[in-house]
């Protein structure tokens, strides 16, 4: 049996307006030639793409998988929302998305934002199903509360919150942990990987993409500074 590939799980493509400028054509030909047999669509706070990438990708004979990057609300300070990526696993999981996504926007819009809420996944969805029912997880690294509450030392906190996030998404919650260089992100791996070791709970690696290929990136820089009102020369930019 040959090695499994890796498979990108969080994908920005230019239906993510603020951040990328991947080309549902260029994610499919760059997943093909880089012998990836999957490759997610998880645009943030919306599925504008997904259609369209559906039907692209399975004509190339890509598997397409549908997601979300998720903005959570953060009742502690609002201007400082969590993040929760979500993976439908079946249709069933691809229509909570979209009842999801939709309660966002029309129930709980913020600063142009629309922010799902934790206690949502408590209830059950409009068709009486569980509210995880069909989807799969993820943490959010260090942008998701867990990765939060583990960058500010509250292991007890973030413990509390992976458990109960465990409990919305049985067998179907990962901590997700990135390595892209920032200090922030490896002490959240290496926190979470003591904190899955002790809860039991798996671990995905994943790495947010917004452009395809390298010499893409200074595009990408002019789309966020346009889109944050922000121009390429200032050094104090993020």
């Amino acid at each position: 049996m040959s090695a499994a590939r890796f498979i990108h799980l969080r994908v920005h493509s230019e239906y993510s307006i603020s951040d990328s400028i991947v080309r549902l054509d260029s994610l499919i030909e760059a997943a093909i030639a880089d012998g990836q047999p999957a490759a997610a669509v998880t645009d943030l706070a919306n599925l504008y793409g997904w259609v369209k990438f559906y039907k692209s990708a399975r004509a190339r004979g890509l598997k397409p998988v549908c997601g979300v990057d998720a903005w959570l609300t953060n009742d502690a300070d609002r201007d400082r929302p969590m993040r929760l990526l979500l993976l439908a696993r079946n249709r069933a999981g691809y229509l909570r998305l979209c009842e999801l996504v939709s309660r966002a926007w029309l129930e709980n819009e913020y600063r142009g934002r629309g922010e799902m809420r934790a206690e949502w996944f408590d209830a059950a969805g409009a068709d009486g199903t569980p509210a995880g029912a069909g989807l799969i997880a993820l943490s959010g690294a260090q942008h998701g509360d867990v990765g939060q509450a583990l960058l500010a030392g509250s292991l007890e906190s973030a413990e509390a919150l992976a458990r109960a996030w465990a409990q919305r998404f049985p067998g179907a919650y990962f901590l997700e942990v990135q390595r892209t260089g920032g200090s922030e992100a490896e002490l959240q791996t290496r926190a979470a990987a003591q904190l899955a070791a002790r809860l039991g709970l798996p671990i995905v690696a994943t790495h947010p993409v917004q452009f395809v290929g390298r010499d893409e990136y200074r595009a990408h820089e002019a789309r966020v500074c346009i889109a944050e009102g922000e121009i390429l020369a200032n050094p104090r930019r993020l």
